[in-house]
C-alpha cells in the first residue's frame, strides 16, 4: 500500500489546490478533493443518493497501493499545473 511519504505529500497536495482553486464557484476542502481525484483516476461511476442527488464512487486513498498514488499524485500535479497551483511540499 502506500507509504507514509507518499500519504503526506498527498495530503499537502489536495490542501494546496483546496486553497487556490475555485471548483465551479466553490471551495472544496481537501478531503472533497480526495474524492474529485481518486474518482477521475478510477474512472468515476456515480449513483443515485438516498436522499436525492448522486453519489460519486471512487478508490479509497488509504487502499491504493504505491504505483496508483503516484499515478494520482502526477493527476493532481497535472491539474495543478492547469490551474496554476503553487505546491508547497
Amino acid at each position: 500500500t502506500r507509504s507514509m511519504a507518499q500519504n503526506a505529500r498527498l495530503w499537502a497536495m489536495r490542501t494546496d489546490i483546496s486553497k487556490q482553486v475555485d471548483w465551479y464557484g466553490r471551495k472544496l476542502s481537501p478531503e472533497e478533493w480526495k474524492h474529485v481525484f481518486s474518482a477521475s483516476l478510477k474512472k468515476q461511476d456515480v449513483v443515485p443518493g438516498l436522499d436525492g442527488g448522486f453519489v460519486v464512487l471512487g478508490l479509497s486513498t488509504s487502499k491504493m497501493t504505491k504505483g496508483e498514488m503516484s499515478d494520482l499524485q502526477a493527476l493532481m500535479e497535472a491539474f495543478g499545473a492547469e490551474k496554476g497551483v503553487i505546491f508547497h511540499e
